[in-house]
């Protein structure tokens, strides 16, 4: 009998894992980094296969590849976000403990410049089609957009609430998630304009978020614990689907049509995209727990996310087997 029952418990464990395993994709690495401390962002700079990664008052780069450690920004107190501007060789910072975005160079990682901006900087990103860096500010309640060229800032765009991640279309239209509203607001990064408001159906606390500009859809990952799935050009929400506890960024593969949603439950939920309208949930990758901040590599297919522990601090690589 407890042979039996040590059989029936492999196999549920088998089965289970089995089902958590079923993307085809698995943790098979973790870098180790130098300190411990806070960590927020962690971005993939594609021309040079590097990672930047917020940790505390500084960003360490790390070689995508191996993990090597093979610089660090200083100076960056309470870092969130960093954009890269690759054709410019410059990097940029949100600073929260300072509200600053700093100005570094990519060959250097030295601090060339430091920007004063609305507090709480955050999430940020450079739109390679209108040449601006967008920083999106949580009580600033605006996007700053600035000049990476005059390295200084253009204007502002007001969101009246707080912003979270955002994308732009292939069309020059952004796209940015109020967390506290739940609504997704439109903007045109050239001309500051508000273009639309929409409330995100069945979602609360929305956070990351990510675009399919073939079928103009939009992923938004919401701590309710579910994906929710927009039009992009009417604002309705297609579908929803169930997703781990803690959510913080989203991914997609254009190639493979398929949505990550990293999960401070130390899961990766994945959905696959059948049709613009079709959708479905296809399992969870393990990685850590607490480990919800993501980037990923759409050449390689393998996903990067930032975990801490007691006294620890790496970074964790998930590939498709």
């Amino acid at each position: 009998m407890k042979k039996v029952q040590a059989l029936i418990s492999f196999m549920t464990v088998a089965a289970l894992c089995g089902a958590a395993t079923a993307p085809g994709f698995k943790m098979t690495k973790k870098y180790p980094v130098p300190g411990s401390g806070g960590f927020d962002y962690i971005v993939f700079e594609r021309a040079a296969g590097r990672l930047y990664v917020s940790h505390g008052s500084r960003v360490e780069v790390l070689e995508a590849a191996s993990g090597k450690v093979v610089g660090t920004v200083e100076g960056t107190p309470g870092v969130h976000g960093v954009a890269i501007v690759p054709e410019m060789k410059l990097g940029f910072t949100t600073n929260g403990g300072d509200s600053t975005v700093s100005i570094f160079d990519t060959k250097t990682f030295k601090t060339v410049k430091k920007i004063p901006v609305d507090k709480d900087p955050d999430f940020i990103f450079y739109d390679a089609d209108s040449e601006r860096v967008l920083v999106c500010h949580g009580d600033g309640a605006v996007i700053t957009v600035i000049d990476p060229e005059k390295e200084k800032v253009v204007g502002k765009i007001d969101l009246g609430g707080g912003a979270e991640a955002a994308v732009v279309d292939d069309k020059g239209i952004g796209f940015v998630n109020l967390e506290e509203s739940a609504t997704v607001v439109s903007f045109d990064p050239r001309t500051l304009a508000v273009k639309q408001k929409w409330p995100i159906a069945g979602c609360k606390t929305p956070t990351g978020l990510a675009i399919d500009n073939a079928t103009s859809r939009l992923f938004i990952g919401c701590r309710s614990k579910v994906l929710a799935v927009m039009d992009s050009k009417t604002g309705k929400v297609i579908k929803t689907l169930p997703i781990g506890a803690g959510v913080d960024a989203v991914s997609f593969d254009a190639d493979n049509k398929l949505i990550f949603a990293s999960n401070g439950d130390g899961t990766i939920s994945v959905v696959k995209e059948k049709g613009a309208d079709d959708f479905e949930s296809v399992g969870d990758i393990h990685t850590q727990k607490g480990a919800k901040t993501m980037a990923f590599d759409p050449k390689t297919k393998r996903l990067f996310l930032s975990a801490g522990g007691p006294g620890t601090f790496s970074v964790l690589v998930v590939e498709r087997q």
